[in-house]
């Protein structure tokens, strides 16, 4: 585990804040206004069950804010989304088989096919086969 930074984990939260418009996230967490401002300054290290509050009132992932922090450390993308799905106690067994194989069909669509080459420009028509516009009258 890293040591946390505590002014880059307030600069985060302050930036999250103004980009998602949210004026009155300490009450969303749960902590006053003065503990928050402390927090964005880079005056206070929040432990983690405030980070976990604030990314509530975030509507972002508590790990999000866990790897700014250097409490977790950051993993490739996609890792998680299935494991997540799986611990969902509130979706049935065919919602989650269901939500894997979409998450799946659109991670393969946006990964590169594999010895697939682009497809060729086409090859231009050599001048004396391209009709002229005056021999159109």
């Amino acid at each position: 585990m890293s040591p946390v930074n505590v002014s880059s984990i307030g600069s985060f939260i302050r930036e999250q804040r103004e980009q998602a418009r949210i004026r009155q996230l300490a009450q969303a967490a749960g902590v006053s206004n003065p503990y928050l401002s402390q927090i964005e300054r880079g005056l206070r290290q929040p432990s983690a069950d405030i980070l976990q509050q604030i990314a509530k009132g975030l509507r972002i992932s508590a790990e999000v804010l866990y790897v700014q922090a250097g409490i977790l450390e950051d993993r490739p993308a996609g890792t998680g989304v299935r494991d997540a799905v799986l611990a969902d106690p509130e979706l049935t067994e065919r919602q989650k088989q269901v939500l894997i194989e979409l998450y799946e069909s659109f991670r393969q669509e946006l990964a590169p096919a594999a010895g697939e080459q682009p497809p060729a420009a086409p090859e231009a028509e050599p001048d004396h086969m391209v009709p002229s516009p005056a021999g159109n009258r």
